[in-house]
């Protein structure tokens, strides 16, 4: 595996792969590596002749009190991880590397940007399509692999390589979870042993969402209250966006029984937001499919 730091590094092994015809798969990453990612590295290896993951902590979608000095690190590891698994190119540059000046150019998604999380993030999407836009710039993947833990940021880069024509087959994985359910997160570290305990009842209110539809649950306000409230029985869960909502738009629905429905959580556990997900009732998403 070549560590990669600078752009220009980058560019000639990118330029290598090309002259020797190779697919090339691209996995985005902010590290602190985990089951999750290395399933989107497998999937873009069975895939690509070639895998390129990136390791950036990005700034641009981290808001002026989040997380951005404290987001787990540990480059050592990870690369330990991904030269294990036989990837081609790790890229890790510095913030310098990325962004060698203010950037002015902002690539944003606005409409499905600034709803569910990005209701409570605002800017964060923004940050996203652009850092992601740059990478696809810079690795110029034939295709590239998100996590469908983070179905909204899916979402709006599918939407945004399709309005773009960025020459990307955008490719959502279904999410893994640890043993009890919940999502695997590079976050999760920050949980305490007893905050990890009561970060189950993020998933078990996907379980309650899927038997209250079934229940015959047409009322989404209804809907979303119960569900609210259901997490807010856990003491240590704060549940800061719970939205039903059409898959493919992200927009509210009026009712519940007409098709598939998104069930988005985003919760508090202490001072970790996680995040959750489900499509539920007829599933006619292709969210899982190549754009």
């Amino acid at each position: 595996m070549r560590l990669v730091k600078t752009v220009g590094e980058l560019r000639e092994h990118i330029a290598a792969l090309r002259r020797d015809g190779k697919k090339v798969g691209f996995v985005p990453t902010m590290g602190f590596l985990h089951i999750g990612h290395m399933t989107l590295v497998a999937h873009a290896q069975a895939e690509n002749d070639a895998t390129v993951v990136s390791i950036f902590v990005n700034p641009l979608q981290f808001g002026a009190n989040e997380d951005l000095a404290r987001y787990p690190r540990d480059l050592d590891r990870d690369s330990a991880m991904l030269e294990a698994a036989d990837v081609d190119i790790l890229f890790a540059p510095d913030v310098s590397e990325m962004y060698p000046r203010p950037m002015q150019t902002v690539v944003d998604v606005p409409e499905l940007g600034s709803q569910l999380e990005g209701a409570v993030r605002p800017g964060h999407f923004a940050g996203v399509s652009t850092v992601v836009t740059k990478l696809f710039n810079l690795v110029q993947p034939d295709a590239a692999y998100f996590g469908e833990k983070d179905y909204q940021q899916v979402t709006l880069i599918k939407r945004m390589v399709e309005d773009l024509a960025q020459p990307v087959r955008v490719v959502a994985v279904p999410t893994v979870r640890e043993s009890d359910g919940l999502a695997c997160s590079s976050r999760n570290v920050y949980l305490s042993s007893e905050q990890r305990r009561a970060a189950v009842i993020v998933p078990r209110a996907l379980n309650e969402a899927q038997r209250l539809y079934q229940s015959g649950c047409d009322d989404p306000i209804a809907f979303e209250a119960a569900i609210t409230r259901f997490i807010a029985d856990e003491p240590l869960a704060t549940p800061e966006v719970v939205a039903v909502c059409d898959p493919f738009t992200l927009q509210p629905l009026t009712s519940l029984q007409s098709g598939p429905v998104l069930v988005a959580l985003f919760v508090r556990i202490g001072a970790t937001r996680l995040l959750d997900n489900r499509v539920i009732g007829v599933d006619k998403s292709t969210h899982g499919k190549a754009a």
